[in-house]
């Protein structure tokens, strides 16, 4: 079997329709199904039964998949030992963070990652999406999360805590919240999921007694960019809303003033983890990625400020 047809099969397969596999491979949709029906014949079998929207695997085809993932694997695994003969380690992986962790934390990971492996190529992507990592020819994806999709392998690398914070000058002029529902109140800086308002969830006390508030918000100032949100709750603009990593400088200086101490907040998501997808061959460049990644990050992870804090989110992400 020809091992291009066997690659473009498999392309299709992952992208889940002619239309998007074209897109990935740079061709045009009559060229990839004219490939695909050429690869039919010659084996004598249908492969994909085909809709107006995506492609389907029929039992051979299904079967076809798993043993070609498998070998263009170990094809990628062989051609990556023989370029790495004699030379330091090399590749290109494709990340994807999201875009208030990727400038408060990432940014200074990723330069001590490439001067400890220069000739790895990196492509980092800011995105806030939950999306098809295989489509996207993503390799590694971070994101902030409450339960990860099914289709994905996901290591979990720590918990995130949301904090309600003010500027001394934004309090002096404004009571501060006693309860969730006095978010009301108050002008409000955070982030805000796309075509839906942003909840805001609160638990208070613990077990049995635990009780669970919401309230809906409309932000004042929103904006994907958590560094130009912060320095708009550092300017008095309103009250802010971040995940602790965002704002544990200015905590500890006193520029910003946590709110709300009795509540556990969740906004988005309750947890930080690391994608990457199943059977997908992952070169060496990408493992040392991953292995790094979760090692440092890890380590500089802010620990709750109070041990109980596991706020669990019902939908979205930062």
């Amino acid at each position: 079997m020809d091992l291009n047809a066997l690659r473009l099969f498999v392309d299709i397969v992952d992208a889940g329709n002619l239309s998007a596999a074209a897109r990935k491979l740079k061709m045009t949709r009559a060229n990839v199904s004219y490939h695909l029906k050429a690869l039919e014949e010659a084996l004598g079998v249908q492969l994909l039964r085909r809709t107006t929207r995506h492609v389907e695997p029929t039992p051979v085809g299904a079967g076809l998949y798993e043993h070609g993932r498998n070998i263009l694997g170990e094809v990628a695994a062989a051609n990556a030992l023989i370029n790495s003969m004699g030379k330091s380690l090399q590749g290109h992986v494709r990340l994807s963070v999201p875009t208030g962790l990727g400038h408060a934390l990432m940014s200074q990971l990723l330069v001590k990652f490439k001067h400890r492996y220069p000739d790895i190529t990196l492509d980092v992507v800011f995105d806030n999406r939950i999306h098809n990592l295989v489509s996207e020819d993503v390799e590694v994806a971070l994101r902030i999360i409450s339960t990860p999709p099914d289709s994905v392998v996901a290591t979990e690398i720590g918990v995130v805590e949301w904090i309600v914070c003010g500027s001394p000058g934004y309090l002096a002029a404004h009571p501060a919240p006693r309860e969730l529902a006095d978010l009301r109140g108050h002008a409000i800086v955070c982030a805000s999921p796309i075509g839906q308002k942003l909840k805001a969830f609160g638990t208070r006390g613990h077990g049995a007694d635990a009780v669970r508030e919401q309230v809906a918000l409309e932000p004042t100032l929103s904006s994907e960019n958590f560094a130009f949100l912060k320095d708009g709750v550092l300017g008095d603009v309103g009250l802010g809303i971040f995940p602790l990593y965002a704002v544990a400088d200015e905590l500890a200086a006193g520029t910003l003033v946590a709110l709300l101490p009795d509540y556990r907040i969740s906004v988005f998501g309750s947890r930080l983890y690391m994608l990457t997808m199943p059977n997908r061959y992952q070169t060496m460049a990408t493992r040392y990625l991953l292995n790094f990644l979760k090692t440092e990050l890890q380590v500089l992870w802010p620990a709750p400020r109070q041990a109980s804090t596991q706020a669990d989110a019902t939908h979205g992400e930062d």
